[in-house]
């Protein structure tokens, strides 16, 4: 008598669509906000928060939402995943940090205006605002302590709905924290 196996005979991503996909569709429009086409959901020129984070989606279906993301210093999404969901992201302005657990230890790397990153299921990672030197949005920059925001375009697919958050314990494995119910991505913590 045989035994059944418990794994899947094939395994099927949640989503249509591929982080491929999600690299293009972020990089497509990341260039449609530097041509001006999504500058009515953006905020006017100067108005760019430079004292918390500014997230705005600009488009959802079934399959996929898109966001543009502000990032400032000394705010972190935590380490996290994006539960069910793929994800990617292409910089549009600035500069910012991604920490990703490599499985061992978390590595980290810089991404400048039109790197991109792709999040797999089980991707781990924390982002935050990285120092770059040159940003094009309009800040008030003559404000203490002045640094211009990161601007990024962020795609999910399915949508997503949770993210969990995870500490490296001391035996340098993850444990996972807490798991929360969302509709907005890389929210802040300060």
């Amino acid at each position: 008598m045989s035994t059944p196996s418990l794994l899947p005979r094939q395994h099927s991503l949640p989503t249509r669509l591929s982080t491929a996909d999600l690299l293009r569709i972020t990089s497509d429009v990341a260039d449609q906000l530097k041509d001006g086409a999504w500058s009515h959901l953006l905020p006017p020129a100067g108005g760019w928060p430079t004292d918390d984070r500014w997230c705005r989606q600009l488009f959802a279906d079934d399959d996929l939402d898109v966001w543009a993301i502000s990032w400032i210093p000394d705010r972190t999404t935590e380490l996290h995943d994006h539960g069910g969901s793929l994800g990617a992201l292409t910089v549009v302005d600035g500069a910012l940090a991604e920490w990703r657990w490599t499985g061992s230890k978390l590595r980290e790397r810089r991404l400048g205006p039109g790197a991109q990153a792709a999040f797999p299921l089980g991707w781990v990672h924390d982002v935050t605002w990285a120092e770059s030197g040159t940003s094009s949005l309009a800040v008030d920059a003559t404000a203490p302590g002045f640094a211009a925001p990161a601007l990024s375009v962020h795609a999910y697919s399915p949508p997503l709905t949770v993210m969990s958050y995870y500490e490296v314990t001391e035996r340098q494995s993850l444990r996972r924290v807490r798991a929360e119910l969302t509709d907005i991505p890389e929210r802040p913590r300060r």
